[in-house]
């Protein structure tokens, strides 16, 4: 069965800001980049229960070959994946797992 892909608003602007940090210093570097967030989310649309729980409902993805993870939470009633963020290994973990209070996993 396949996960519908949802992303709050933070996890987009996240991802707007490192693919722009990228390719101000290497188009190749951004597109692997792209390439690399897509191919992660192509495996949440099918496995979103593959990766592991990092926190309450909270899963963690990690790229590999960037310091970023892909943090969300699954919806098992309605078969969705809400990506939360696009998290930078280096900022505060803080503020890792924060979500719009409007989102309802249950």
């Amino acid at each position: 069965m396949a996960y519908t892909i949802s992303y709050q608003e933070r996890a987009l602007t996240e991802y707007e800001s490192a693919l722009s940090w990228y390719r101000e210093r290497s188009e190749s570097a951004a597109e692997n980049f792209t390439n690399e967030v897509q191919n992660k989310i192509d495996i949440l649309r099918t496995e979103p229960e593959s990766f592991k729980r990092t926190y309450k409902q909270f899963h963690e993805v990690s790229l590999k070959n960037y310091p970023y993870s892909i943090v969300y939470l699954i919806n098992p009633n309605s078969s969705s994946v809400i990506i939360s963020s696009i998290f930078h290994h280096k900022r505060s973990p803080k503020k890792k797992y924060k979500t719009h209070p409007a989102i309802d996993t249950q």
